[in-house]
């Protein structure tokens, strides 16, 4: 009679075979699980928290409303005050004759120009101002994983996507779904995280405007 492997394994001292497959399974499984988890974390390293939106983002009547590094003009009727040229500043101010510091940032021109003749009423014998927009460029640096990072002057409205493209877009080792705005807030610098994915892929969004000063950081890809 034949015998079975098991026996001719006994018989010989030879090891048995059934814990040598067991092991390899169980190895198998190990592997497994470990290469899950390093799958897992590097899943969550890619999926970062997004940052929340900067409070006040500019929207789509971004053209029409003033924002630091705007250049405007304040012509006065009265002769006894002489025309004001001036940029304005990263707190959103200007500083004008007879009124000090004045907040133009975020105001549309025409409101702004209303806003100076209701102030200097009583301070002037002709209280009539005219103020237009002379520059609207802002310079915004676009660093990280694109393919010409460099600083840009652009003239506004321009978007964060259209930032991007003229720096030749994102490089093939960046993130467009991963991209930090940075922005100087009343003095502190605020960050957010924008995806440029649904625009890429011709999905309707709400544009971002860029500001002066801006700059965007593209995060690399982590796969």
């Amino acid at each position: 009679m034949t015998q079975s492997r098991k026996d001719v394994c006994e018989d010989r001292g030879l090891p048995r075979t059934e814990p040598v497959h067991r092991n390899i399974r169980g190895s198998r499984a190990v592997f497994c699980v470990c290469a899950f988890l390093v799958f897992a974390a590097l899943a969550c390293g890619g999926c970062q928290s997004s940052l929340p939106p900067l409070p006040n983002p500019p929207g789509p009547k971004t053209a029409v409303r003033l924002s630091p590094g705007d250049v405007i003009k304040v012509s006065y009727a009265d002769e006894t005050v002489p025309d004001q040229t001036q940029k304005i500043r990263r707190d959103g101010k200007v500083s004008l004759p007879l009124l000090g510091e004045v907040t133009a940032a975020g105001k549309r021109v025409i409101y702004f120009q209303d806003e100076l003749v209701n102030r200097y009423n009583g301070k002037l014998e002709n209280n009539e101002v005219l103020v237009t927009l002379e520059n609207g460029s802002a310079t915004v640096t676009v660093s990280g994983f694109a393919n010409k990072p460099a600083t840009y002057t652009f003239d506004r409205p321009t978007t964060v996507y259209q930032a991007i493209m003229q720096a030749g877009g994102v490089s093939d080792y960046g993130s467009a779904s991963n991209i930090h705005l940075t922005r100087i807030i009343n003095g502190t610098q605020r960050t957010e995280t924008i995806s440029l994915r649904p625009a890429i892929h011709g999905q309707p969004v709400r544009p971002e405007y860029v500001q002066d000063g801006d700059v965007i950081y593209i995060a690399r890809s982590l796969f």
